[in-house]
């Protein structure tokens, strides 16, 4: 029996390193080897104890690019050696939700790296329906595929088509993701975030426009570039609830928000304004194979890149002693890829 490592989070604000046995794939199940694993804000909230779906001690990692090492009993549809990306949500398959294709928000979802040990680690068995063949795509962007997959579910969720209106509030990976993938929808897309260093990011690798909230002539600003109304579709992936609260102010009458950030605690929605409009509110949680595969297909296009996201690297073999300094303090992280020893 050979043994890996594992960074393990033991309790808020600790991760110390473990010495495991190799997992063995049993059926239907791969043994992966890690190769990338992309930083979530699921894993920053998790280290802070923040995390509303988590309980520790756990190995984190649910973004993750690997190679397939071995094949348990009846695992088809994989080779060794070939390239995957994880879709890292285990459902029930029962339940009402998965019944009506919403696996996404299975009653019972098993989500690796949340509810059960991930994938900062050196080797993971998985379900190989979990897998996507991603031979085609570099590393370091396929470990992006998943959070690119929660904002395709989240512009699928909102219905955007050409020519509409949308707001993306909120410029962290997720809401890039969103903007990008609407964008390539053929939406009129505008950006707003508070930080300018995030707006400067939306100009450079998507080419949209990027508003700042708090300026006294936000609302203008926004009108000017939709022609004089507000959006037709807000998405917000900032899970403020401030931000999240105001959205249906950054509506126009007959409009959809859609809530992808998440938020541990109440909202405080003005009614008067919610009815007024007669507002459309989603919320949006994970992603389905269809977003998975839709990602896929815009990453091979060109219409997707790791750099509208990804602006941070950093080596498994050090994060336990790099991760305050280079993920939860540093204030121009937008998103961060480990790359492991090979």
């Amino acid at each position: 029996m050979t043994t890996m490592k594992a960074l393990v989070i033991a309790e808020p604000r600790k991760m110390v390193w473990a010495t495991r046995d190799t997992p063995e794939p049993a059926a239907g199940e791969a043994l992966i080897k890690i190769l990338t694993a992309g930083i979530c804000g699921t894993d920053i909230h998790a280290w802070s104890g923040n995390q509303p779906f988590f309980s520790y001690p756990r190995v984190l990692g649910h973004e993750i690019c690997a190679e397939v090492v071995a094949l348990g009993r009846g695992a088809e549809g994989f080779q060794p050696g070939q390239r995957v990306a994880l879709m890292p949500y285990i459902s029930c398959l029962r339940c009402d939700a998965c019944q009506s294709g919403k696996t996404n928000c299975c009653e019972q979802i098993s989500v690796i790296g949340v509810h059960q040990d991930g994938g900062f680690c050196d080797y993971l068995t998985v379900p190989v329906s979990t897998l996507l063949a991603v031979d085609e795509v570099a590393p370091e962007a396929a470990a992006l595929i998943e959070p690119f997959a929660i904002s395709a579910h989240a512009v699928r969720r909102a219905g955007i088509v050409a020519d509409e209106q949308v707001l993306v509030v909120g410029a962290g990976p997720i809401g890039l993701g969103v903007a990008a993938i609407a964008a390539a929808s053929g939406a009129q897309v505008v950006v707003a975030d508070t930080s300018e260093f995030r707006r400067q990011h939306v100009a450079d690798q998507l080419g949209l426009a990027a508003l700042n909230p708090a300026d006294e002539a936000f609302y203008s600003a926004l009108r000017e570039q939709f022609g004089g109304r507000l959006a037709l579709k807000v998405i917000d992936a900032t899970g403020s609830p401030a931000a999240m609260n105001n959205a249906v102010n950054l509506m126009r009458h007959g409009g959809t928000i859609v809530y992808v950030g998440l938020h541990k605690g109440d909202l405080v929605i003005p009614d008067s304004e919610f009815h007024k409009k007669e507002t459309t509110l989603m919320g949006s949680r994970n992603a389905t194979r269809e977003d998975f595969d839709r990602v896929s297909a815009l990453m091979a296009s060109g219409q997707l890149r790791a750099e509208m996201m990804l602006n941070h690297h950093l080596a498994f073999s050090t994060l336990d002693e790099t991760f305050e300094s280079q993920i939860i303090n540093n204030r121009e992280l937008i998103k961060g890829v480990i790359h492991f020893d090979q």
